[in-house]
């Protein structure tokens, strides 16, 4: 008969299981920052894709209306045509802080323009970082608005702004109706993420000379926004300048401004890539 063990079963410490405890909380500390970086990188990339998908939708419209760019109305224009039941502006939701139903009508964004070229999907038109709401909008109970995306003002037929053929808001600068008109469609957006705070009608518009940023571009993805441009690629740019990027939220641009004069290089950037000068 074997002699019975007096050994006491295995077990932790209380120092030990302190140890373990300390070990995970540093790895956690470590792991969860590059968790949240690489969700926000997956975010910027569909975001990125969603503008490069309209894109793709609008080549796609060119190619159906004699190289013609799709209409990019201002908000008036827009008003007239879906009174008259006509849906012929690139999307037709005019953004507000109100509880206007065009907030929220998906339907809108895909009826007539470049909607019958996106299978009809609502989701592209709008950057999953995209959470700005006012207060009376959370009180209604809202999660979200359906657009966050705007169309360069000098392309496509402005409508009341282009009658002349040049815009009256740039008249110095040229208007592409037509994607050949283009010389260098590399160079020249199409579509770009816009603030909340600015987004409206769909028209993103600065003009070249002020100096003064009226429709303000997003910096949701690491303070830069997506824009796409008429050879079809799509692109990050990180804004390198504090005035080019409040917080988004309701009234936190104070729009229009005028950009101090050490800072006008992202401004700059951006209406190199708008338009042409016409001499």
């Amino acid at each position: 008969m074997f002699p019975r063990s007096c050994s006491k079963p295995a077990a932790f410490t209380l120092i030990e299981l302190l140890v373990c405890i300390a070990v995970i909380g540093i790895l956690a500390a470590l792991l969860v920052p590059a968790l949240a970086r690489a969700k926000a990188k997956s975010i910027a990339m569909g975001c990125l894709n969603n503008v490069r998908q309209i894109n793709l939708a609008t080549l796609l419209y060119v190619d159906d209306f004699r190289d013609r760019l799709p209409y990019n109305l201002g908000q008036s224009d827009i008003a007239k045509g879906i009174s008259k039941n006509w849906f012929y502006n690139w999307t037709s939701p005019v953004m507000s802080w109100e509880l206007d139903t065009d907030n929220t009508n998906s339907a809108l964004l895909t009826r007539g323009g470049i909607g019958p070229y996106t299978s009809k999907n609502t989701r592209i038109y709008r950057c999953p970082s995209d959470s700005a709401l006012s207060s009376v909008q959370l009180a209604a109970g809202w999660s979200e608005r359906v657009r966050s995306i705007s169309m360069n003002a000098m392309t496509g037929d402005a409508g009341e702004y282009t009658l002349g053929g040049t815009n009256v808001n740039n008249p110095g600068y040229r208007q592409f109706f037509k994607l050949t008109q283009i010389p260098r469609p590399a160079n020249i957006f199409l579509f770009i993420d816009e603030h909340p705070d600015s987004i409206n009608d769909g028209y993103f518009l600065n003009r070249n000379e002020s100096g003064k940023w009226t429709d303000l571009p997003a910096s949701y993805h690491g303070g830069g926004a997506n824009l796409s441009f008429a050879d079809g690629h799509a692109e990050k740019h990180v804004w390198n300048f504090p005035s080019t990027k409040p917080s988004p939220r309701p009234d936190a641009a104070g729009l229009p401004f005028q950009i101090p004069e050490k800072q006008l290089g992202d401004f700059d950037w951006l209406m190199e890539r708008t338009s042409l000068d016409e001499y």
